[in-house]
Formats: C-alpha cells, sequence, structure tokens
C-alpha cells in the first residue's frame, strides 16, 4: 500500500503579509455586508472540504451560537501544529496570521482546493474580533487564541485525545463589518451545495438561536443533485451522468431534462459555483448544441424545418451539473465567478460529446423525445423573436417606447425613480392621484398576468400586460435583457391584501424570478405593505397591517366603542389614505425581496406555479394548518 505523505510544519509554504487585510477587507471577501460575511464561514469549511478532497475527512459541523459566534469542526488531519523551520513558531500560528500561508501551495499535501486563493482562515482571523482554534493531532489536544490576526496566547497542550481534527470559533469584528447576523438558509445552501459536490462527506448545519438543523450526506454525489433540483418538475429519464480523469483535472457531468420550460444548470470548480460560467460551461454548451443537432440530422428529425436547432433550444428543460477538479485553476476576477483555462474547455467538449454520443445511440426514445423538445422551442423563440419586432415597430408608429397606461415620473434620474406596479385601474386610479409625481411612476394592471411557469416565451410575449412590463422597466428580456438600462431602481409590486392580490403578486415574481432574476439580485424588487385594517377610537386613528397586529391593537386599547374599518381592496382606500400608508417613503413598509437560497427558490415557483399538481396539493396538505384566516 503507497504511504500516504505526511503534513507538518515544513509543508506550509508562505507568500507574504496580512496587514492589507482589515484595511481593505472587500478586496478579499467580497464586501462587508451580508455576503462577505457568510463568505468568512465558506472559508473555514473550505479548508475542511480541502481535507476531504484529499482524502483524510468525512464529517463537518457548523454550528450557529446563540451569542453570535460560528463554530466549524471537522475530523481531518488537523493544522499543524509542530515549529515552523524558517519562522520558528508553530505552524497553526503561521497559518493563523500570514496572509497566503497554507497547505494549498505545497502540491503533495493538496492536489486541489477551494478557498478564495489560499488566504483562507487568515482573512477569517485578520477580521474577527475573536477567533479559538482546537487541533487534534499527535495524540494532542492544542488550543491557542487569537484577536484581529495576531495571537492572544501562546499554543498550549489542553490534554490527550486519540482523535484528530480542528475546531473553529469565531465573532466577526463588528469595526469591519455593518451589521453581524449570520442567516440559517444562506449557509444552508451554501453546505448543502458542498455536499452534493463531494459524495460521502457529512455536513451538519446547526442554529442554537432558532433549534433549526440540517443533515447532508449524499453517496449520489451530483446525481443525487440533479434528482433533487428536478424533485417537483417531470423528468423525462433517469440522470445521464459522465466521468473522466485526464492528469491534473477531474471532470463530472450529470443531467436530466424535464417537461418544464427553463433550464436550471449549475458549474463548479474545486467546489467554487462559478456562477459566471467560463471554459468548463462553455464546453459543455457547445457539445450539447453540436450533438443534438448532428443526431436530429443523421436520423432524419426536423428535416422539413428550416429552424436551425440554437443552443438556448437545446438546454429548454436541462438541468445539470458539472464539476470540476483542477490543480492549477485560472479565475477571472478576485471572487472566482468565472472560469479561464483554455484546455478545460476542449475536455468538457469530448467528454459530453462522447457521452451524450453513446447515451442518443442507446436511448433513442429519449433522444428523439429531447430533440422535440427542443425543435418545438426553436419555433418558439422564431414566433417570440417576431412579437418582440412587433413590439418595437408598433412603438415606433405611435412614436413613444412606453406603455400608454404608464403614469410616467418627472425624474430622469433612474437611482430616484420607482415604479409601482398596481392590481387594478381603480387602485391605479388612486396611486396616480396620492403619487409624489417627481420620482414615483404608476403602471397599474388589468387582472393577472400570465403564469410563465407553464408558458413558453412565445406566448408570454402575447400577453399584453407582461409587455407592458418589460417596455416600461426597458431592460428588455432574454438575449436583449441589460439591467444597466433599468428605468426606476425600486420596482413595487403592489396589490390587495387579500388572496387574489397575493396571487397576482407571486405571478409577478414568478416572471421575475425567471426573466428578469438579476433584478431580484441586485435588489431591485419590491412588494408594498399595504394596511388591511384602520381602527379608530376617539382621536386615535391607525393602521394595520395584519390580523395579528389587530388584536394586538385592540387589546392595547380596550376594543369597546373601537371602529373598524376593512379595507377589502386598494380601490377602497382615497389617495390620501394610499399615499399615506404605502407609498410615503417616510411612513411606508417595503418588504425587499432578495435569493437566499436559489435551488430552494426554484423548487418553490416549480412546486407552487408548475404543471406537476400532486406536490403542490401535499405541500398545501403540509402547510394548511398554519394558515390563519386567509380571506376574510
Amino acid at each position: 500500500m503507497e504511504e500516504k505523505p505526511t503534513y507538518n510544519a515544513d509543508k506550509i509554504v508562505v507568500l507574504g503579509g496580512i496587514d492589507a487585510v482589515r484595511k481593505r477587507p472587500g478586496m478579499y471577501i467580497g464586501s462587508t455586508g451580508p455576503r462577505g460575511l457568510h463568505h468568512l464561514v465558506y472559508e473555514i469549511v473550505d479548508n475542511s472540504i480541502d481535507e476531504a478532497l484529499a482524502g483524510y475527512c468525512s464529517k463537518i459541523t457548523v454550528r450557529i451560537l446563540s451569542d453570535g459566534k460560528v463554530t466549524v469542526t471537522d475530523n481531518g488531519r488537523g493544522i499543524p501544529v509542530d515549529i515552523h523551520p524558517k519562522y520558528n513558531k508553530s505552524a497553526l500560528e503561521v497559518v493563523m496570521t500570514m496572509l497566503h500561508a497554507g497547505g494549498k501551495f505545497d502540491k503533495n499535501s493538496y492536489k486541489v482546493s477551494g478557498g478564495l486563493h489560499g488566504v483562507g482562515i487568515s482573512v477569517v482571523n485578520a477580521l474577527s474580533e475573536e477567533m479559538e482554534i482546537w487541533v487534534k493531532k499527535n495524540g494532542k489536544m492544542h488550543y491557542q487564541k487569537y484577536s484581529r490576526g495576531h495571537a492572544q496566547t501562546e499554543l498550549k497542550v489542553l490534554g490527550d485525545t486519540e482523535e484528530t481534527g480542528t475546531k473553529v470559533t469565531f465573532k466577526p469584528d463588528p469595526e469591519i463589518f455593518q451589521e453581524i447576523n449570520f442567516q440559517f438558509e444562506v449557509l444552508t445552501s451554501r453546505l448543502r451545495e458542498l455536499a452534493f459536490l463531494n459524495k460521502g462527506v457529512r455536513i451538519i448545519i446547526i442554529d442554537e438561536r432558532t433549534h433549526k438543523q440540517k443533515d447532508f450526506e449524499y453517496e449520489g454525489g451530483i446525481v443525487s443533485f440533479v434528482d433533487y433540483l428536478n424533485k417537483n418538475k417531470a423528468p423525462f429519464h433517469e440522470p445521464i451522468y459522465f466521468e473522466k480523469k485526464q492528469e491534473n483535472i477531474e471532470l463530472e457531468v450529470a443531467m436530466q431534462y424535464n417537461s418544464s420550460y427553463s433550464e436550471n444548470i449549475f458549474a463548479f470548480v474545486n467546489n467554487i459555483n462559478t456562477i459566471e460560467g467560463g471554459t468548463h460551461l462553455s464546453g459543455f454548451k457547445s457539445a450539447l448544441t453540436r450533438l443534438i443537432n448532428s443526431y436530429a440530422e443523421k436520423n432524419g428529425l426536423g428535416k422539413d424545418s428550416d429552424t436551425k436547432l440554437g443552443s438556448d433550444d437545446c438546454r429548454e428543460g436541462l438541468c445539470a451539473v458539472i464539476s470540476i477538479k483542477i490543480a492549477n485553476p485560472q479565475f477571472e476576477g478576485q471572487t472566482k465567478s468565472k472560469l479561464g483555462n483554455s484546455e478545460v474547455k476542449g475536455l468538457v467538449d469530448s467528454l459530453v460529446g462522447e457521452g451524450l454520443s453513446i447515451f442518443f445511440e442507446e436511448n433513442p426514445k429519449i433522444a428523439q423525445e429531447i430533440i422535440g423538445k427542443a425543435m418545438k422551442a426553436a419555433k418558439a423563440r422564431e414566433a417570440a423573436r417576431k412579437a418582440r419586432e412587433l413590439v418595437r415597430r408598433k412603438s415606433l408608429l405611435e412614436g413613444s417606447t412606453l406603455p400608454g397606461k404608464l403614469a410616467d415620473c418627472t425624474s430622469q434620474d433612474p437611482t430616484q425613480g420607482e415604479i409601482f406596479i398596481v392590481e387594478g385601474d381603480s387602485a391605479g386610479g388612486s396611486a396616480k392621484q396620492g403619487r409624489n409625481r417627481m420620482f414615483q411612476a404608476i403602471l397599474p394592471l388589468r387582472g393577472k398576468i400570465l403564469n410563465v411557469e407553464k408558458s413558453r416565451l412565445d406566448k408570454i410575449l402575447q400577453n399584453k400586460e407582461i409587455i407592458a412590463i418589460i417596455t416600461a422597466l426597458g431592460v428588455g428580456i432574454e438575449q436583449e435583457f441589460d439591467s444597466s438600462k433599468l428605468r426606476y431602481h425600486k420596482v413595487i409590486i403592489m396589490t390587495d391584501s387579500d388572496v387574489d392580490g397575493a396571487h397576482i403578486a407571486i405571478l409577478l415574481l414568478t416572471f421575475f424570478f425567471r426573466y428578469m432574476k438579476e433584478l431580484i439580485e441586485k435588489g431591485h424588487i419590491y412588494v408594498a405593505q399595504p394596511p388591511l385594517y384602520k381602527v379608530k377610537k376617539g382621536k386615535y386613528e391607525r393602521y394595520i397591517l395584519n390580523e395579528a397586529e389587530k388584536e394586538t391593537i385592540l387589546h392595547e386599547i380596550g376594543a369597546d366603542g373601537a371602529g373598524l374599518q376593512r379595507f377589502k381592496g386598494l380601490g377602497e382606500m382615497n389617495p390620501t389614505q394610499l399615499w399615506e400608508t404605502t407609498m410615503d417613503p417616510e411612513t411606508r413598509i417595503l418588504k425587499k425581496i432578495n435569493i437566499e437560497d436559489a435551488v430552494e427558490a426554484d423548487n418553490i415557483f416549480t412546486l407552487l406555479m408548475g404543471y406537476e399538481v400532486p406536490p403542490r396539493r401535499n405541500f398545501i396538505k403540509k402547510h394548511a394548518a398554519e394558515t390563519i384566516n386567509i380571506d376574510a
């Protein structure tokens, strides 16, 4: 049996100092907002994952403590604690206090690794008010405490142990971070991804504040990931899986088509979600398009059609996960959102091309179904193109690119502008009269917009209300989408406080999630919170948002003699009331829409708005008891 190399102090390679981290934290973790805060946890977890990739770690536990700290524990080899030959201090202290120090730079310790260019735990230490670390190694339990990047104690031996591993507890520095509030859902999303990408590794997250807990372990790896992504959809076939190892590159691809009209592709490099894609994703897309077109031509499919299948057509209804493990990844940008290695494109292209070709030959019925779906998508794309051109021509003929029912604001500054998408002409009328014309625009909608989850783009572009939204916002759609052209930086959905209003709001959110997702990601989408009641007793007046608040207020004033008015719709409020309660920036409440967990968000939209009825029925049955006064 081959003897595995030891992991000691002489494997730690140092590339520089740590002073700049606290001066410019955004350069190292992206931001000092929520994104950067959560990145601290990911950096420590990535160290544990690197141990798993090297074959030494099988369990990782993340614990959000009630005092705002986070603890990450693993059963890996433990960070080296012996004296570093060059720096005459423990390797642990070198790793914790010196930038660009770590085992990732020694090719015999880690063949591949994630993390932020190897700056990992030293950056977390520099940005932490307090950090404690326990290392189980060489039969001993070692301990050291740090603050803001500097050791506060000597490395101590606390006792004996037969186990190995590392435990890190840290508290982010309030001098650096705007707000210290770790979100369970955000961390859960990343940890679930890591469990899928590293089959057999168990990852547990525990929130001591709320007693929530998740336990992830997937023996199927990325095949399980695809199953999970498609759990509320109607797949055509079992997941297709390819893998290949070549020199310093390991490649895995899992893919499965379903009956939906949207694609869902995740591409990872060394466990990092490359949200902007790169050469691995390009190779996958080109191979897929080429194979589908060549199979269709070879087998006489679609010979009567003049429409060639484009890349987008071939990916309609596709769910895929691409995972690359590579020794020397070249990323574009500090936060590793795009892979640049040119050799990867050809490798992915050949693997997918070869694997998919074999799959199609062995499964002709599935191949025909996939190609048939792509052909329908191509026809719909052509119809959508014609619909877009028609809309453009109509706009040019009418001399305006804005919808006629839009009451625009006078300000030309998008950063100051707001647009209220309002349910109904009656509410639209009140909103137009009550608004501040300088910066508030009103777009009234007539009835419920189309459910885009059940429609292709050509049908969507026949919907007048959706066309009005697209043209009013100015960002375009699909290939023409450009968020920099957004005419209003606050897009506010304002609907009635009843079931119908909630349904319209969800239909609009489904549209934004599927076709203008970037607007949600950049924080432009909001939902207004109009009051449900107005309570009046003598000179006391108050607007009430919900049933729970109503009960509290009535109890505080004593319900006897109080007048209670229920607003069934926005149209029942006069312009002044609508302004005071829902539109005035000084007094209103807006809900900002964000995506904490993109995978779960996709699942929920599919579940609630998609074709499959049984999962939706089960969801309703499960949560029916939680609802109170759905529509009194």
